[in-house]
């Protein structure tokens, strides 16, 4: 496997650098910051993939706020998408509460709207979602993002969050796989 993730990285394409990167990430919080300042809403992290997205995002936040996690995966260390799994949901209550959905990529959107239905099913009075990457698939999602850092072509990407097989998370940058 080490040997495959090494071939994968060696010949991936750079679509964004980690400066662009975090240039866009900066955006972002400029776009968050006077809309949700009042609010004290939840950060609710999506599980692996919107862990680096969220930390980062988190420090250039600059209103209370609290945190939590939920992990709901379509892929699972795999390159396709499968049935959703939830695997953890947030123990903070979200009855009543503005929730920002916080995650690395807007592929297909069905982990997304599903999230999101469920943020809503709590009983959240407001929920946005603020995501790294929005993959532009040439057709209609069942939900958009409502602050989106940067946008790619339909390529698998890793880096900065997003994976191959369960590798890759912490490259620094926006890689898109040429072997797929």
């Amino acid at each position: 496997m080490i040997d495959e993730i090494k071939r994968i990285q060696t010949n991936a394409e750079q679509i964004y650098n980690e400066t662009e990167v975090e240039q866009a990430i900066d955006k972002m919080a400029e776009k968050i910051n006077p809309i949700l300042a009042e609010t004290n809403p939840v950060l609710l992290c999506v599980l692996n993939g919107g862990i680096v997205t969220a930390g980062k995002l988190l420090t250039r936040l600059d209103f209370p706020l609290t945190i939590d996690a939920i992990n709901a995966s379509r892929y699972r260390n795999t390159t396709t998408g499968n049935k959703i799994k939830w695997l953890h949901k947030p123990e903070t209550e979200l009855k009543n509460k503005t929730v920002l959905i916080v995650d690395d990529i807007l592929d297909e959107g069905i982990t997304l709207k599903a999230i999101h239905d469920f943020c809503k099913q709590q009983g959240a009075e407001t929920v946005y979602s603020a995501v790294l990457v929005d993959k532009n698939l040439g057709k209609q999602k069942p939900i958009q993002a409502d602050f989106i850092g940067l946008e790619t072509e339909n390529r698998y990407l890793f880096g900065y969050g997003m994976d191959y097989k369960g590798y890759l998370r912490n490259a620094p940058g926006i890689f898109a796989c040429k072997d797929l």
